[in-house]
């Protein structure tokens, strides 16, 4: 196959929706409607935050930026799922494959980011509560949201803007969504690929030693919270929907990269299908959920408003 021009037409997955011909208005209709939920659960965390001044202290800040993030993240891939689901061939421009690849990417990596900042977070709470207030500062969380939103950005931006540069040998991308390393395997046999490999496991480094920070801070809170009564109180009231959040991303992310490189390509399109995308089913909605029933003051503002439609 000859060289593509960049302004391809990439065939977007058109393989990976044919098993959904016979019932794709009811796949459709239970796709827009978890999408809603998603849009729903997350914005309402959001704006319960930002209206209530008693919520207006880091820790909710910060969960604030994560729900904001998997609405980013879950903007990148569902709605062009639903034009999927309505059309009868699957495709995407280049650019669009571009940026959405960067969108699945940055928004991995900012959750990655996210939860390491949050885990600083409760780190100071628990083990350096004296010291909280003059270290978390306003101008302190508002340094650690820009890393944790800015770090993926450049990185991912510098890794797309080197993939634009490739030439392509290829246009069919076996996965319901873009992703970076797909369109790299597609370049012509002698294409240099050095300088994204060498980003590639650059970025690697970086954010294992994002979740190599976590579990350091996590090893350090339990071995407080094991000398105070109090402080283990305070790590299953607020750092339990953390780990939860963390360790359910982490499997799941983990799970699709060793699919991604090392799974059967025998397994039903359905279950390819599924494990492709739990990332973007399981933690945007689960996340929202856990902190909005674990957290006391965001639970009791959700029952204060329930209660207040009743009457």
């Amino acid at each position: 196959v000859g060289e593509i021009s960049p302004l391809i037409v990439f065939n977007h997955s058109s393989s990976r929706l044919n098993e959904t011909v016979n019932y794709r208005i009811t796949i459709f209709s239970l796709t827009l409607l978890y999408y809603c939920m998603i849009l729903f659960f997350n914005i309402s965390i959001i704006m319960i935050v930002i209206l209530d001044q008693n919520l207006h202290e880091p820790m909710y800040i910060l969960l604030c930026s994560f729900c904001f993030n998997g609405l980013y993240g879950t903007t990148g891939f569902y709605p062009k799922l639903l034009l999927d689901l309505l059309s009868s061939s699957q495709q995407i421009s280049y650019e669009g494959c571009l940026l959405q690849a960067f969108v699945m990417y940055s928004f991995a990596c900012c959750e990655l980011s996210i939860l390491a900042v949050m885990a600083y977070d409760r780190y100071l709470a628990i083990c350096r509560p004296l010291h909280y207030n003059s270290v978390m500062t306003k101008m302190r969380l508002s340094q650690l949201i820009c890393f944790s939103w800015l770090t993926p950005f450049c990185i991912f931006s510098i890794s797309i803007v080197l993939t634009s540069t490739l030439k392509l040998c290829g246009s069919k991308i076996p996965k319901l969504f873009c992703v970076n390393w797909l369109i790299v395997k597609l370049t012509c046999p002698g294409t240099d690929t050095v300088s994204s490999n060498i980003l590639s496991y650059a970025t690697i480094i970086i954010f294992v030693c994002h979740g190599l920070f976590t579990i350091w801070t996590y090893m350090h809170m339990i071995r407080t919270c094991l000398r105070s009564k109090d402080d283990r109180a305070k790590f299953m009231q607020t750092c339990v929907p953390h780990l939860v959040s963390l360790v359910t991303f982490l499997v799941v992310i983990l799970f699709d990269l060793m699919y991604m490189r090392l799974g059967s390509t025998d397994l039903p399109q359905s279950i390819q299908n599924f494990i492709a995308i739990e990332f973007l089913l399981i933690p945007p909605v689960m996340n929202p959920l856990i902190y909005g029933f674990k957290l006391t003051k965001i639970r009791n503002r959700i029952l204060g408003l329930m209660y207040v439609e009743n009457k």
